[in-house]
Order: structure tokens, then C-alpha cells, then sequence
């Protein structure tokens, strides 16, 4: 019997654990959810006959071993800085490993090891990162094998909410993954390819420098760029392109409402703030601009800015509530924890919403002596704030990649990202069956 081990009963195991447990039935497998909260993991196995639900800490090296100890596959779905430890112990008792966060420079030292040892140590295998590699190098292994030569890639990705979801929201955005990821989103310097360029955008000016990027038939969005794009050119084969960018899309309007909180210093993690217990969100924002008992804030955050009083920036900034004199609810924080308390009231996801992902990549080559251009997007709609499509883009890549490792499907060892066609193209053909599936247009 073969025992899947998954760590992380939150926002996007529901999808992955569901699929788990169906499969399990069916091949016999058990599957064990752990959690810092039992409950957590008990609720997300329902009354499957095939499911387990555990208490897990990483932190309680004796408990922790033993969980892992019992599995064959682990699929870790905790924060991301906490894959490394699971990934010592998953190596000290050759467990295979798979997450869907990107590869840090310690997961990387593990190759070697894991490889030696004949595991598998898959990461980036969920949206993004995941189905967008994916999709990418199912495209450009095949415009190589017709001779094209790339010119251009330019792949975004968001997260957003579906049209008929709170309609009122002007940002058109709620929390549908981390909300911490989400607050400091493009902190460091974004690094790119543009027309044979290095490209540099700092923290400061990254929401000022947006692409326009329009999906045929849902509109146009805006798009900032990831933080380094350039360690994708040898990943891909991408050696000698023009153009390589890779970045997240909002809709139209958030990056200049986000700009503000930028600059006002709101996603700063790196100190405390004072008496917290005692701010509002209106003293909050003040904390950042220069006093003045003639000024209200409105009209400091206009003048600074340069916004109108009826701005969409400013719009935004009122209806997530951040002009308000209600209380912060918070005994310490930086600004950062500041900010993300006071969004959630508004961007939590609320009973019925539905949020939506759109991913977009575009192609330029050159084949027999023409430039030719591929569009190529996924849209996908999630059902309700429980069964969203973030959980199900996330957590399904990771499920099947389960399922093809212990078929025997995936030969790669070591630590991998999903970027060969043995990983790619299985789960690709997988995810059309849940109506995950890209559409194709010729330029």
C-alpha cells in the first residue's frame, strides 16, 4: 500500500486532497493530511475511508520523522521557507519530495543527494510557478522541433476574482492565495529581457512600469514584472532571445493604488511600529506622511501623489477601508502585518465569491524566413471561496505528479522543476480533463 504523506491543510490543499483521495480509492493508496491544526487536516479528508489526519510540526523533529517515515511520497504544501527542513528529513529517510514553490539555492544543494539516491525532489509544480512553465515548453519544444527560432517570450499570470464577484470592488481583487505573498509581492529588483536589453526595476518604481497586456475576449489587464526572469533563459533553452519576461497580471487600476502603498512605506517588514493596539487604519496610513492639523489625510495623500480627490487611486484606497477610524485590531506589527490586516477585512473571500485565474503567454519566432507570433491563455473560474480555481490550479499538478510517480511514469531524479516532457505532457493532458486547458491563437 502506498502512502502519500501531504503537508498543509490550508487554501489550496483542497483540490489536491480531493483528487488524492478519489485515486486512492480506486488504487488502493492512503493518504495522510498533516497540519499544524488537526482540525484543519480532518476536515479536508472528510469521512474518506482511505484518508488520515495528524497533528504535524516540523519544528517537533521526532514527530515530524515519523510522519515522514510512514510515507512514500510528501507533498508539502506549508510556507515555502519550511520545505527545506521537511527536505533534510525526506533525504535522510528517502522519502520523494514535491512542492509547488519555487527552487531556493539550498533546495538546489540538495540535487546531488537526491539524486544519488534515487529521489525525486519536484518543485515549482503548481500554477505559477508550474502550469505556466508547462505550457511554455510544451510550446517552444515544439516550435523548435519546426525549425523556429524564438525572438520574444512574455508570460503573466494573475489571480484575481470573477466579474460577477463583488461588484463594487474597484481593485477587482481579494485575497485568493497568501495574503502575506500577495503584500510583499515584488520586493528586490525585478530583472528581464526586453529587445536584446537588460532590464532592472527596483521595488520602488516596479508598479509604475507596467506592461498592457490584452487576453482575447476577457480584456485588458496590467502587468508587473516577477522578480528575475533571466534564470528562466538557460531553464527553457531560451539562450540568445531577444526578449524574455515573465510577471503578474492585475486588472485595470490596481498597480497605481498599489504604487501609493508602495511608496508610503506600508510594505515595509523590517521594523515594529509603535502602539499598534491603539492605531486606526486612518492613523496608519498618516504615520507616513508629514503632520499637519490643516490637512486631513485625504488631501495629503492627494497633494503627495499628485490625485484628484476623486482619483480611481483614491477610491481604492477608501473602499479598502483605510481612511477609516476604526481600530487595527492588532497588538504589534510591522507595516507590512499593518496592511494585510487591515485589507483582509475587505479581501477575504466572502460566501459565493468566485475568483478567477488568467494566464497568458506570447511567442514570437522566426520559421523559413517569416516572424510569426502564438497567443496562447488559460482561463479558469473557481466555484465558490472554498473550491476556488487557485486551489484547484495549484494543488492539481502537484496530485497528478503524485499519481505518474508512483506509476512509474517519471524517471527524472534529483531537483527538478517541470519543465521535461515526461512531467509536462502527462500533466497537461491530465489537467483538459478538469477543463484546464490552453487556447491557441496564430498572428
Amino acid at each position: 500500500m502506498k502512502n502519500i504523506l501531504v503537508l498543509g491543510a490550508g487554501r489550496s490543499s483542497f483540490s489536491l486532497i480531493g483528487y488524492l483521495l478519489d485515486k486512492a480509492a480506486i488504487k488502493g493508496w492512503e493518504i495522510t493530511v498533516g497540519d499544524f491544526s488537526e482540525s484543519f487536516a480532518r476536515e479536508k479528508i472528510g469521512r474518506s475511508p482511505r484518508g488520515n489526519a495528524i497533528r504535524f510540526d516540523i519544528n517537533d523533529e521526532a514527530s515530524s520523522t515519523r510522519a515522514i517515515e510512514d510515507a512514500d511520497i510528501v507533498i508539502s504544501l506549508m510556507p515555502a521557507h519550511l520545505h527545506v527542513m521537511v527536505a533534510r528529513i525526506c533525504l535522510r529517510l528517502r522519502r520523494h519530495l514535491l512542492n509547488a514553490s519555487y527552487v531556493t539555492s539550498e533546495m538546489k544543494s540538495f540535487d546531488n543527494e537526491a539524486r544519488t539516491n534515487g529521489l525525486l525532489f519536484l518543485n515549482e509544480c503548481g500554477l505559477d510557478p508550474g502550469i505556466d512553465h508547462m505550457s511554455a515548453m510544451q510550446l517552444i519544444d515544439r516550435i523548435k522541433a519546426a525549425d523556429g527560432r524564438l525572438i520574444s517570450f512574455e508570460s503573466f499570470t494573475g489571480g484575481l476574482i470573477a466579474p460577477e464577484t463583488d461588484p463594487d470592488n474597484p481593485w477587482r481583487y481579494k485575497f485568493t492565495w497568501n495574503p502575506r505573498n500577495v503584500v510583499m509581492a515584488g520586493q528586490g529588483t525585478a530583472k528581464f529581457l526586453r529587445d536584446g536589453s537588460f532590464k532592472y526595476i527596483p521595488y520602488q518604481q516596479l508598479f509604475q512600469r507596467i506592461t498592457h497586456v490584452t487576453v482575447p475576449g476577457f480584456g485588458e489587464y496590467e502587468g508587473y514584472a516577477n522578480r528575475d526572469s533571466l534564470k528562466y533563459l538557460d531553464t527553457y533553452g531560451l539562450q540568445g532571445i531577444k526578449t524574455m519576461l515573465r510577471g503578474t497580471l492585475r486588472n485595470k487600476g490596481y498597480c497605481g493604488a498599489w504604487n501609493v502603498l508602495v511608496q508610503l512605506g506600508c510594505c515595509d517588514d523590517g521594523y515594529s511600529m509603535e502602539k499598534v493596539d491603539k492605531l486606526t487604519h486612518r492613523d496608519f496610513l498618516n504615520s507616513f506622511l508629514d503632520n499637519s492639523d490643516n490637512e486631513s489625510l485625504e488631501k495629503k495623500i492627494s497633494a503627495a501623489f499628485g490625485l484628484g480627490a476623486s482619483s480611481e487611486e483614491m477610491k481604492r484606497l477608501q473602499w479598502s477601508g483605510l481612511f477609516s477610524d476604526e481600530l487595527v485590531g492588532l497588538e504589534y506589527g510591522t507595516p507590512a502585518q499593518i496592511l494585510e490586516h487591515i485589507l483582509m477585512k475587505k479581501w477575504k473571500l466572502n460566501d459565493g465569491d468566485k475568483d478567477f485565474i488568467v494566464m497568458w503567454h506570447r511567442f514570437v519566432y522566426e520559421q523559413n524566413g517569416s516572424k510569426k507570433e502564438i497567443q496562447s491563455y488559460l482561463t479558469a473560474t473557481g466555484k465558490d471561496e472554498r473550491e476556488t480555481a487557485m486551489a484547484k490550479t495549484v494543488g492539481l499538478p502537484l496530485a497528478i505528479a503524485a499519481d505518474l510517480l508512483i506509476d512509474g511514469r517519471i524517471s527524472s531524479r534529483g531537483v527538478v522543476i517541470p519543465t521535461v516532457k515526461e512531467i509536462y505532457e502527462p500533466i497537461l493532458d491530465s489537467l483538459r480533463k478538469f477543463d484546464i486547458r490552453f487556447t491557441e491563437l496564430d498572428f
